[in-house]
């Protein structure tokens, strides 16, 4: 039942635009695997084989540290209406902060939303759809409010402090390259 792909097909891609959540996993070398939800309308297909999501300040900064330590990325999709599928995408990901001369042609594809703190993007290696089989029906109610209201909230100097404190290095205490001294 899966099937790989070298890159994102049109119905591929359509299948992605249609979603409103997806995860991300990564692991470091030694330490934890990190698996993470995403969704606010943050993530963008910039080709077949080039995503990128915008992401957001939270309670941790996993996906960053372990990209920077050895950049392995899966993003996975599962449909929760309609035809059933997975799709996950594999390859290489990359951290572009604000500081750095990427941001401003990879920005110009988001709404920047309060609390953004850089931009992940994926240079997929391969493509696998499966059935879906196993994966249950929910209906979208919408998207919650909370992290941008927190975000707004802290305001830009209150957001740095936070990132400074709680987005430094994983829980496994690897650096994840945010606010290095430059």
């Amino acid at each position: 039942m899966a099937k790989f792909y070298e890159s994102l097909t049109e119905p591929l891609q359509a299948f992605i635009a249609k979603q409103h959540l997806f995860f991300t996993g990564t692991a470091p070398r030694d330490g934890r695997v990190n698996v993470s939800p995403k969704g606010m309308d943050t993530f963008r297909c910039l080709s077949a084989r080039e995503v990128a999501y915008l992401d957001l300040t939270g309670s941790g900064n996993e996906t960053s540290a372990h990209i920077e330590e050895n950049g392995r990325l899966t993003l996975m999709f599962c449909s929760f209406v309609g035809k059933p599928m997975i799709l996950r995408m594999y390859g290489r990901g990359r951290i572009i902060r604000s500081h750095e001369a990427d941001w401003e042609a990879y920005s110009t594809h988001f709404e920047l939303l309060p609390g953004a703190r850089q931009i992940v993007t994926l240079a997929i290696d391969s493509v696998q759809t499966s059935c879906g089989y196993g994966v249950p029906l929910y209906d979208y109610a919408g998207d919650r409010s909370e992290l941008v209201n927190w975000a707004e909230k802290k305001g830009d100097l209150g957001l740095e402090e936070y990132q400074k404190k709680k987005n430094r290095v994983s829980i496994d205490g690897l650096p994840t390259g945010l606010h290095v001294e430059r």
